[in-house]
């Protein structure tokens, strides 16, 4: 009676820790929270006390007064903070909670291909820290390319590159394994940052990383425009040279220059990993293409640019910003089959 009761309260979960946004997936429930990795605190006593996660806290980003900071305490894909992570943890697991469960819940957590035995073990402890009972790790591309129903299992080759706010992850996944993998630390937070320095640089305004990824969003396209300017919004900011505020219009074309870097960045490591995999693997890829998951493949014409410089078929999974929690959750609804994807001990 008592191990139903508990089966019943279990909240057992899957997270997408991202650098930008954290989802969490619970059992039996989808996801039910994605919210900003953003977390605003006071300090008193030498003590961090949290004043707001999430949606709440983005919206104070650049704007606290001195007694008040609001950081993301991710960086990269990987803890920058952990203190205050780990706080970002908690409040996020009593709020898909809803301070009604006492189990403490099993908790699959992603992680990039690249994040080293120190930050794996930073995550690990934070969660644990936060209230799970367990603590198991997937690689960010193996959940992505579940999440996207890629035929993992297969003794044949799939692609998947993972664009997201701190890193691009390009893997190719054959038997239940990643065969190849390759994380660059460039992704959406690395485009907002290239729009910033490239107005400040070329147009003597200086706007807020919120504003960039606001303009991302509208007009930001890895391709120049066809008739030359495309579309086109009006900025606000602060002037480099007077220092009062300034309004400039600017347009698509404008945006491509400044997101020329990363987008290039991110093709390359695509070629990379394609000159580095096996023969027999390529040609798979050559039948089955590249599928684009995370947030930062919305990007208007990164598709394209990725297809005119790979020679291959780009597509775009369905829901790219879920695929990784989507993924992660798949393995959480059926853990004792699909353990062999976790990532080893940490």
């Amino acid at each position: 009676m008592i191990g139903s009761l508990l089966g019943m309260l279990s909240t057992d979960m899957a997270i997408d820790l991202g650098t930008a946004n954290t989802l969490v997936y619970v059992k039996g429930q989808g996801v039910k929270l994605d919210e900003p990795s953003v977390v605003a605190y006071m300090t008193q006593g030498g003590r961090k006390i949290v004043y707001a996660v999430g949606a709440q806290a983005k919206a104070m980003l650049g704007k606290t007064p001195e007694n008040m900071d609001a950081i993301r305490p991710m960086k990269d894909g990987v803890i920058a903070d952990f203190d205050v992570a780990e706080e970002m943890i908690k409040h996020f697991i009593r709020k898909v909670h809803n301070r009604r469960a006492f189990v403490a819940p099993l908790i699959i957590i992603c992680v990039p291909s690249s994040a080293t035995s120190v930050e794996r073990r930073a995550i690990h402890q934070s969660a644990l820290a936060a209230g799970a009972r367990q603590v198991e790790l997937i690689e960010e591309p193996m959940a992505a390319a579940i999440g996207a129903n890629l035929p993992i299992e297969e003794p044949a080759g799939s692609m998947v590159v993972d664009i997201g706010g701190g890193t691009s992850e390009v893997a190719v996944l054959s038997l239940g394994g990643i065969v190849y993998s390759r994380s660059v630390r460039v992704g959406g937070d690395r485009m907002d940052q290239a729009i910033v320095n490239y107005l400040r640089r070329e147009h003597q305004i200086l706007i807020g990383e919120m504003s960039a990824e606001k303009i991302k969003k509208e007009i930001g396209s890895a391709m120049m425009p066809e008739n030359g300017t495309g579309m086109a919004v009006t900025v606000r900011g602060r002037g480099t040279i007077d220092n009062v505020p300034k309004e400039v219009e600017i347009n698509e074309a404008i945006v491509a220059q400044a997101l020329a870097e990363p987008v290039s960045q991110i093709v390359d490591a695509v070629r990379t990993a394609l000159e580095a995999m096996p023969p027999e693997l390529a040609a798979d890829i050559v039948d089955r293409g590249i599928v684009l998951t995370g947030g930062g493949s919305l990007l208007r014409n990164l598709d394209v640019c990725i297809r005119d410089q790979a020679k291959l078929p780009v597509m775009l999974a369905d829901d790219p910003l879920k695929c990784v929690v989507n993924g992660c959750g798949k393995v959480l609804e059926n853990y004792p089959k699909m353990k062999n994807v976790l990532s080893p001990e940490v």
